[in-house]
């Protein structure tokens, strides 16, 4: 039996907490995510949220620096609507009890810090785990709130449409395509259950997992991308991901990043044989180039000197200073044996953030009525072809106020609205998958193919090769799809196939570089060509 629910929210990082503490006075709010509500990228988030407040700053420099960084592809409008609401959206967070740290000369004031690109400190943070007490804060409001379910270990299987239930896209349907919710596999029990909602809002994040080396939290499989391409949204500009300069290099660290705010505050990347190298890929710079620079820096680096890692030095800065600032870093290399005040440490670059995703207006708004996406899995057109740092929690803040003002204004016509009748899901003749390792092999082979042939730099030979490759892997999971009985590890494999094809494929696509997309054989920028959104749309191809 179908479950009904007002909103329904797939998510469950700052996106999607925003939103739901925003809506939930309107109806009823259920949150699902796939494992525990806290395990989200906003979670793993060190550096803060880039936010006017200095004397010496001001909305137009900010605005500046995202479009610089965004490389020709940022819309100044949408970065414009994003930058000026950002100290509005930091109040907010304030007044829910989010402990910013403090400037420690003037306590009224919030201490500001200063990350590559930013051409003045912007950078508000709680020491170096914002994300952390952010996620935590709106989580403990979600979770007292009458209104709002958060349901654990339930993952999106599939976006339910009017063209599903209809098998097909008949004239009546045609041109008012429609989501009514979707179906969720409950991991605690194995099965599939039916969820019906006014409003279906995609905030999943990003799609980190698809590289074999990341950042990002195990949940980042790129589900709302592989969801909403499926159900007939466009997608857009997957070629620019970015890829964080400085991971932790340990045998025993997963996902640890080591923040760009220790750039900011004077570390220094040092080779393999200790010396520095940033002024030879830019002079004026250096570490706090954009970090499409500094990746592609470290990784030329390795290559040509065949090493495993480079270094970042803060040793020079006071020892109180840097356990102070940098807390959470400091006990966690600690414990793996490399004291951060007295040694560098060892850091390679790993898949960080992807740029693009879903198209979506100013509002959050899909190409499907009643569907939303907010966050990473989104492509809005405030990033362009690079992320500037610091600016992706803000990006989650301010759409997710946006979409809320636009279901306010809308929430009378979205309530009148009552779905055809929708089937549960149907196995068919399923079995269980005996061969489990099917499912390792191709989830392992995927990631380092996407390491190896679609990384940091890329040529069109590469590209190619991962394209065969992946449709091969692809073609079948899709082959065995209605054969097996879904299990978490399956629908995630395939949300991460379908969103390595995509990437492919934009990047193959674009014959330029820009932003985050470097290829060898067009080194150059084309303007001329390539000044635009790399846009794909399953239903057009179809």
């Amino acid at each position: 039996m179908a479950k009904k629910t007002d909103f329904l929210i797939i998510g469950s990082g700052i996106a999607g907490f925003s939103l739901a503490l925003k809506v939930a006075k309107l109806g009823k709010v259920t949150i699902v995510t796939k494992k525990r509500a806290v395990d989200a990228n906003t979670t793993l988030a060190q550096g803060g949220i880039a936010c006017v407040l200095a004397e010496d700053d001001s909305f137009e420099l900010h605005i500046a620096d995202t479009l610089k960084v965004g490389d020709g592809l940022a819309q100044e409008d949408v970065v414009s609507l994003v930058v000026c609401q950002a100290p509005d959206r930091i109040k907010e967070l304030l007044d829910l009890g989010v402990p910013f740290t403090r400037d420690t000369k003037d306590p009224s004031k919030l201490h500001l810090t200063l990350e590559g690109g930013h051409s003045r400190r912007r950078i508000v943070h709680v020491e170096d785990h914002t994300g952390r007490e952010v996620e935590q804060v709106l989580l403990s409001y979600a979770r007292k709130h009458p209104n709002i379910e958060i349901l654990e270990n339930h993952l999106a299987v599939d976006l339910i449409t009017l063209c599903k239930v209809y098998r097909g896209c008949p004239r009546e349907v045609l041109g008012h395509e429609r989501c009514l919710g979707a179906y969720v596999l409950n991991a605690q029990t194995n099965e599939i259950e039916t969820f019906l909602a006014k409003v279906t809002v995609l905030a999943t994040g990003g799609a980190g997992k698809v590289y074999l080396y990341t950042s990002n939290a195990d949940v980042a499989s790129g589900d709302g991308i592989a969801l909403a391409y499926r159900a007939g949204c466009r997608v857009a500009n997957l070629e620019f991901v970015q890829f964080h300069p400085t991971c932790l290099y340990h045998p025993k660290a997963k996902n640890f990043l080591i923040s760009e705010a220790l750039r900011g505050e004077g570390a220094i990347l040092l080779d393999p044989f200790g010396k520095p190298f940033m002024h030879k890929y830019d002079p004026e710079k250096k570490e706090l180039a954009p970090r499409d620079i500094v990746a592609r820096a470290i990784d030329f680096e390795l290559k040509k000197t065949g090493k495993e890692c480079v270094y970042l030095d803060i040793s020079h800065k006071p020892k109180d200073f840097i356990i102070k600032r940098f807390p959470y870093i400091y006990e966690t290399c600690l414990k793996l044996g490399i004291d951060i005040t007295r040694e560098p440490i060892p850091v390679v670059p790993a898949a960080h953030y992807f740029c693009g995703g879903i198209v979506t207006d100013r509002f959050g708004l899909t190409d499907i009525k009643g569907l939303y996406a907010l966050g990473e899995c989104t492509c809005t057109g405030f990033h362009g072809a690079n992320r500037l740092a610091s600016n992706s929690l803000l990006e989650g803040l301010a759409f997710a106020h946006q979409a809320a003002v636009h279901l306010k204004k809308e929430w009378p016509l979205y309530q009148k609205f009552e779905p055809p009748a929708v089937p549960d899901w149907d196995p068919g003749g399923a079995v269980d998958m005996e061969e489990k390792v099917l499912i390792s092999h191709n989830w392992d082979a995927i990631r380092r193919l996407m390491w190896n042939y679609v990384g940091i730099v890329r040529t069109e030979q590469r590209l190619r090769l991962a394209q065969k490759r992946l449709n091969s892997i692809l073609e079948e999971i899709e082959a065995h799809y209605w054969d097996y009985i879904l299990t978490s590890d399956f629908i995630e494999l395939r949300n991460l196939a379908h969103v390595a094809k995509l990437v492919i494929e934009c990047a193959i696509r674009r014959k330029e570089s820009r932003g985050t997309h470097f290829m060898v054989e067009y080194p150059q920028k084309n303007d001329a060509l390539f000044r635009k959104d790399t846009i794909l749309w399953r239903a057009r191809e179809s």
